[in-house]
C-alpha cells in the first residue's frame, strides 16, 4: 500500500525558495508551481498526497478542500493554522502516513502518532530528482549517508556500519 504524504505547503515552499521570504514566496504562482511539481512526483511515485496551506486569515469559516491533478489541496479554516490540520490528519492516518514539515511541534505530534517524518530539505531533494536508490541500485545504504558515523575508541563492531536506527531511516527514505 502506498504511503499517504501530508505536506506542510508553505513550509516546503519557503524551503524551495531558498529560505527567502518575500511577497513572491507565497504568491498564487508559487503555489501553482509547487502543486505542479507535487503532481509530477505523485505520478512518478504513486503516493496519495495532501498539501495543506494556511487559510486562517481568510474569510472562509470552514476548511476548504479541492482536488487538483490527483492532489488533495486543503486550506485551513479561519482561526485554524495549517499545523493544526496536519497534526489532526497525522493522528487520523497514524503509521500509514508520512509528514513533510520542518516544524518541530508538528513533527513531534506526528511522530507520536506513528507517522514517518521528513524535513522539507529531505523531501525537496526527493522532489527535485529521481530516487537515488533506484537510479543506482549497486550503491550500498552506507554510501547514501553524507558522513560516516563517529565512533568512540571503546565501541565494538564494524566501524563502517551505520547504527540500526540510521539504517532503518535510510531504508524508509528510499520509499520516497
Amino acid at each position: 500500500m502506498a504511503t499517504h504524504l501530508i505536506i506542510d505547503g508553505y513550509n516546503l515552499l519557503a524551503f524551495l525558495r531558498q529560505g527567502t521570504v518575500s511577497a513572491d514566496t507565497f504568491s498564487e504562482g508559487a503555489r501553482e508551481e509547487l502543486l505542479r511539481d507535487l503532481a509530477a512526483y505523485r505520478q512518478r511515485k504513486g503516493h496519495a498526497v495532501s498539501v495543506i496551506f494556511d487559510g486562517w486569515q481568510t474569510a472562509h469559516p470552514t476548511e476548504r478542500s479541492e482536488h487538483r491533478s490527483g492532489l488533495e489541496v486543503i486550506y485551513s479554516r479561519r482561526g485554524e493554522r495549517a499545523d493544526q490540520v496536519i497534526q489532526r490528519l497525522a493522528r487520523e492516518f497514524g503509521s500509514d502516513c508520512a509528514v513533510v514539515s520542518s516544524d518541530h511541534e508538528v513533527a513531534q505530534t506526528a511522530r507520536a502518532s506513528g507517522a514517518f517524518i521528513l524535513t522539507s530539505q529531505e523531501f525537496a531533494t526527493k522532489l527535485r530528482s529521481p530516487s537515488t536508490a533506484s537510479a543506482r541500485p549497486w550503491q550500498k545504504e552506507a554510501d547514501l549517508v553524507d558522513e560516516p558515523p563517529r565512533r568512540g575508541p571503546d565501541k565494538k563492531g564494524n566501524p563502517k556500519k551505520l547504527p540500526k536506527s540510521q539504517r532503518r531511516r535510510t531504508r524508509q527514505l528510499r520509499g520516497f
